[in-house]
């Protein structure tokens, strides 16, 4: 007679077996896993943990396992990501957007607020930039969030990444969640593709690589050796981004702009200091919800 695997048991054996490969969110992966595959939410797999699968639908998830065993993140295994309340679709040609990124998420909602309030009720367009864009999932939050026309007024962006085949993913992304019509897309090297667009910027922000080649070897393995290394390292001392930020972005920003960058845990003080040194004005940083100085805001 033929093993049943209902949903409780096939959870509870997923865990184990996470956790005896050292996988740090067992539970929370086997569900997961097994939701997305479902195509139901978690809360189902409690209702329904005396639910039979069917012989593909273990095949299938026998597979998932497998992957995620590997260390092969989550994320790429569902193809998705959720950030700031929406689905982004992910692949291995994409940082996965982390919770952390948020407050740079933030930060610039408040930042184009204050310029609205500086322009006193000018119907003019604020249009940001979103440099090294991924997913999108930076640049798409601040449109859908600013997407009342009545509150925020109108709010565009260019988004650009070196790597066609994020600008792909960040196409998709951005009919997802219904900003297409505010978005450009751009490839090229940072600020390149800027000075052909021809036109200045309100905002630019960036999450750009900022671990140090020395640092990549202590990373987990689901970062290390699947998330693109040109996203996470500037092959150097983390900082080789931020230099040409810094000193480069104000040729392509309006008379009145700010520059927002997310950085690592122990990188926001020099950062400071190389804005400050450059002759940026109002320069502060912000907080994530660790306590970390995570992004740092500097005016033009």
């Amino acid at each position: 007679m033929a093993e049943t695997w209902t949903i409780g048991r096939l959870i509870a054996w997923t865990t184990d077996y996470f956790k005896s490969r050292e996988i740090e969110s067992p539970r929370l992966d086997a569900e997961v896993l097994l939701a997305h595959l479902l195509e139901r939410d978690r809360m189902y797999l409690y209702v329904h943990f005396d639910e039979p699968l069917e012989e593909a639908e273990l095949a299938a998830y026998r597979e998932m396992v497998r992957r995620r065993a590997a260390r092969e993140p989550v994320a790429y295994i569902t193809g998705v990501r959720e950030f700031m309340g929406y689905d982004f679709r992910v692949t291995p040609a994409t940082l996965i957007p982390r919770p952390d990124t948020e407050t740079l998420v933030e930060a610039s909602i408040d930042g184009l607020k204050r310029l609205r309030e500086r322009m006193r009720g000018d119907t003019e367009e604020l249009r940001f930039a979103d440099i090294g864009t991924g997913t999108g999932a930076i640049a798409l939050s601040v449109l859908a969030e600013t997407a009342d026309e009545a509150v925020h007024g109108r709010v565009c962006a260019t988004l650009v990444d070196i790597a066609e085949a994020a600008l792909t993913v960040a196409k998709e992304n951005a009919e997802r969640l219904g900003v297409a019509d505010r978005a450009d897309f751009c490839a090229g090297d940072l600020l390149a593709p800027l000075a052909r667009a021809g036109r200045a910027y309100d905002a630019i922000l960036s999450n750009p690589p900022y671990i140090r080649a020395d640092e990549m070897a202590e990373l987990a393995p689901e970062v290390r050796d699947y998330e693109p290394r040109t996203a996470l390292t500037d092959g150097g001392d983390g900082l080789g981004f931020y230099r040409r930020l810094i000193a480069e972005a104000r040729g392509y920003m309006a008379d009145t702009a700010f520059l927002a960058v997310e950085c690592g845990a122990d990188e926001s003080e020099t950062i400071v200091e190389l804005a400050e040194a450059a002759g940026w004005n109002d320069v502060e940083t912000r907080k994530d919800l660790a306590g970390i100085e995570r992004v740092v805001i500097m005016w033009k």
